[in-house]
């Protein structure tokens, strides 16, 4: 894992030293661990599974009557819910495959824990994006992620650039860039997700509502087409055309390169900026910690008052309505939640606060987005609302690989309608 601040390396050296201890008091109290009730706990967020087990850890330190197990076995959510056997307590990226269950009422009702008013209302709006259960809070944002362009702050001094604020000023940037022979976009074609949560999410977000987009989508049904009021062809057009035209700025042997590509020619300075998220800056931190960095949303009109920044809820606490032993599982998620533990989680995975009361970030990589979150202009990427049985990360590949825009957005809509006519 990269290297976190110096803030963060203090506080997780203190909670490992903490586990530490907690795994020398387990060793002496078999008899209390053998009748302790065991839960499972599903997390599989790779990067930060060892700052997780270090919390589980303490956790059984302070509450030796619980016994977490740490499932990181990346199984369906599908085989579980469908085999009864989801897991105790779940800490997991928020997406459309996740909130099926949250539609359905299988997920436990959690609106009277005092964490279920702390969520910052930018935030709760997020959830919006994502069929709900009515009456019930199903899910407590744990961590937010928040992408943008990633820029070496040393080329644009170099070139006397500064951070564009406006649509033409991005594209003017690019074009000092390639006139000094600089590529002024590193793209990684050879990843569909990574043109999907980059390009595609960040002209899209720019320019259309998200959340009322689909919120529409869903009360159109069936009856989505190309000349519906509300379509993928009719709403998605512009951004994504402007989305290839940007697409232009990139490195010539995009089409073959991949994440990890990526990453390495960012950290060796092969590039002005990245269309990724803060998962990248950990990456590059490895290759190359001396490296200047930040990030900005994209601009994708005139008006500076417009620009948005990307972000996910990158993780989510929930119960199962199907869990036996949901007293424990409140316990773990009360404890996770504490503000010293979320915070410190936040501060070392370079996440934002969910909380009305959550610190700002400090991380000069991702703290000229600070603002963006706090005003609430955000917006979750296009991508993140379209169910999994639509391959739209495949047509967003296509359409950079030369694919007819018409054609392919005259699919998304037959897509949506067909599994809206099924539903």
């Amino acid at each position: 894992m990269a290297t976190p601040p110096p803030s963060a390396v203090s506080r997780r050296r203190f909670l490992t030293g903490a586990a530490g201890l907690a795994g020398l008091g387990l060793a002496g109290c078999s008899a209390s661990a053998s009748e302790a009730t065991e839960i499972r706990f599903y997390q599989t967020k790779r990067e930060v599974i060892g700052h997780i087990g270090d919390l589980l850890q303490q956790f059984r330190s302070e509450h030796p009557g619980i016994r977490p197990i740490h499932d990181t076995s990346e199984g369906t959510l599908n085989g579980m819910f469908v085999r009864s056997s989801p897991p105790d307590l779940a800490l997991q990226l928020y997406n459309f495959e996740m909130a099926r269950f949250q539609e359905r009422g299988e997920l436990s009702d959690l609106s009277d824990l005092p964490q279920a008013k702390l969520i910052a209302p930018a935030v709760q709006r997020q959830l919006e994006l994502y069929p709900l259960y009515p009456g019930r809070t199903s899910v407590l944002p744990y961590s937010l992620m928040a992408a943008g362009v990633i820029f070496n702050r040393e080329i644009f001094a170099e070139h006397g650039v500064e951070v564009p604020r406006t649509h033409s000023e991005f594209v003017a940037a690019c074009e000092t860039f390639r006139a000094a022979g600089v590529t002024p976009i590193y793209n990684t074609y050879g990843d569909a997700w990574s043109v999907k949560q980059g390009l595609v999410d960040y002209c899209v977000g720019g320019l259309v509502d998200v959340i009322d987009f689909f919120k529409q989508l869903r009360e159109i049904g069936p009856d989505v087409g190309p000349d519906s009021p509300v379509s993928f062809s009719r709403t998605l057009r512009e951004p994504l055309e402007r989305m290839l035209e940007l697409a232009k700025y990139s490195n010539d042997d995009a089409a073959s390169r991949k994440y990890g590509d990526g990453n390495v020619a960012f950290a060796n300075g092969e590039a002005a900026m990245y269309f990724q998220g803060p998962w990248a800056l950990i990456e590059i931190e490895k290759l190359n910690p001396d490296l200047q960095v930040g990030t900005f949303p994209l601009p994708m009109t005139e008006d500076p008052a417009d620009n948005r920044v990307r972000v996910n809820i990158d993780l989510a606490l929930w119960i199962p309505e199907g869990s036996q032993h949901q007293p424990e599982a409140r316990e773990l998620l009360g404890f996770l939640t504490q503000p010293e533990v979320q915070d410190a989680y936040n501060e070392f995975a370079l996440g934002f606060g969910v909380r009305t009361d959550a610190p700002p970030v400090t991380d000069p990589r991702i703290a000229d987005l600070q603002p963006f979150i706090d005003r609430g202009a955000v917006y979750q990427g296009v991508s993140q609302g379209v169910p999994l049985t639509i391959p739209f990360e495949n047509y967003c590949q296509s359409l950079v690989f030369g694919a007819d825009l018409d054609q392919t957005l005259r699919t998304l809509d037959a897509d949506w309608a067909r599994l809206a006519k099924r539903a």
